[in-house]
């Protein structure tokens, strides 16, 4: 495999990977983080009974059991789960999963009477679901956790040998499985609607907006587009070895990735250097290098 490069130099990053900026960085976004969760559960889930997994679906079947103000029970759950993840998991499981597991309760008890904006469940579990997937998100950006129920789950994949996502589904589904039984179905209904939203906007937020294209070009022509692509396009790209799956020849495939902007571009200069070239381009969420996004 043999990469070619482009004629720009990649700038620095803004913000470095390690170092005092950074870890304050990380701390400021695990607390907006944290805070917009927090909004999501006081504002949205908590008023209208959505217990859309976790700990803070916990905390709200218990609010409606006992009574009990959800910070406390989230505390109560969060710092000995922490504790049990230092144990089971090891020093990388880091202390800004303290820092979620301490601060969200805080926020939770601080904006526990804030005003509510709809009494609508639907809208609760839509709009609940995206500030905190907003919220998840932003902390995962951050490179830290709220903890709760996703350390467990990373107990459980550590021990059992399951997939991560296979150990977080079940553990919530538990819970929405037990508001079902206990609060009502369409409660446990509206809270899959929120669970739902909420993975979709963390995926948004950790993978951004903006798509770029990833394409593999297979032509006879090879060097004329690869001069074609780095001069006209600007673009870096990358020579694969390959061979034929039916003819068993030896040959060399073009990839290289572009913006949503420039697959046109590129498209059009393909033809006209080679009309029978072979073009697959697919979309990709992020990429991070020279020419694009520079590293967080």
């Amino acid at each position: 495999m043999q990469q070619v490069p482009v004629s720009s130099r990649r700038k620095a990053p803004m913000i470095p990977a390690s170092g005092a900026v950074r870890n304050l960085l990380d701390i400021t976004l695990i607390a907006i983080g944290s805070f917009a969760i927090a909004l999501g559960f006081n504002m949205f889930m908590l008023p209208n009974g959505i217990a859309a997994g976790g700990v803070s679906g916990i905390s709200v079947l218990i609010k409606s059991w006992l009574g009990l103000e959800p910070a406390f029970t989230q505390w109560a759950m969060n710092i000995p789960i922490f504790f049990l993840g230092l144990w089971l998991l090891g020093k990388s499981y880091g202390l800004r999963s303290l820092l979620g597991s301490v601060i969200l309760p805080l926020f939770v008890f601080l904006t526990k009477d804030w005003p509510l904006p709809t009494s609508n469940p639907l809208l609760a579990s839509i709009y609940g679901g995206i500030a905190v997937g907003l919220g998840v998100g932003v902390v995962y950006r951050g490179r830290g956790s709220t903890g709760g129920l996703a350390t467990i789950a990373q107990i459980v994949q550590k021990f059992s040998g399951r997939g991560f996502s296979f150990c977080v589904v079940m553990l919530d589904g538990s819970v929405i499985l037990l508001a079902a039984c206990t609060l009502s179905l369409e409660k446990a209904l509206y809270a899959l609607v929120g669970l739902y939203v909420t993975g979709k906007i963390i995926d948004m937020v950790e993978l951004g907006f903006n798509y770029s294209k990833v394409a593999y070009i297979i032509s006879n022509h090879t060097e004329r587009i690869s001069e074609a692509i780095l001069n006209d396009l600007d673009r870096g790209l990358t020579r694969l070895n390959a061979q034929g799956g039916y003819t068993g020849d030896n040959r060399i495939v073009l990839m290289v990735v572009i913006g949503q902007s420039e697959a046109t571009r590129l498209k059009t200069l393909v033809r006209s250097v080679d009309p029978d070239a072979f073009v697959i381009i697919s979309n990709t969420h992020e990429v991070l290098g020279e020419g694009f996004k520079l590293e967080e």
